[in-house]
């Protein structure tokens, strides 16, 4: 049997479109979705809120940003940091930097 492995670079591939959000799935099975998202001097939208179903977990690999949950509760985020944002915690993304680099993990059906 051969197995096939292929390497890649979680910098490769970003564009410059600031003012956006690209997302990129990297790994996906029942259990477990891993993305990479890349937000360009990024906010959501005024009064919208994600609410997932899921648990997800989320690194800031490059760049900064700032968090903004239900109730007016804001994470400020560098480089390296890392939060859980349990299921149904409402939250948006109240600014990035200038080209921040996020991995998020969401954990299917907890």
């Amino acid at each position: 049997m051969v197995v096939t492995v292929k390497a890649a670079n979680i910098f490769a591939g970003i564009s410059q479109a600031v003012g956006e959000q690209q997302f990129q799935t990297l790994f996906e099975n029942s259990a477990v979705k891993i993305e990479r998202i890349i937000s360009q001097s990024y906010s959501s939208p005024e009064n919208f809120w994600y609410d997932q179903s899921e648990p997800e977990w989320v690194i800031v690999l490059r760049g900064a940003a700032t968090l903004e949950f239900e109730g007016g509760r804001f994470i400020e985020m560098k480089t390296g940091d890392h939060v859980t944002i349990p299921s149904h915690a409402k939250h948006r993304v109240h600014q990035t930097g200038l080209e921040t680099v996020w991995l998020a993990v969401h954990v299917k059906g907890k």
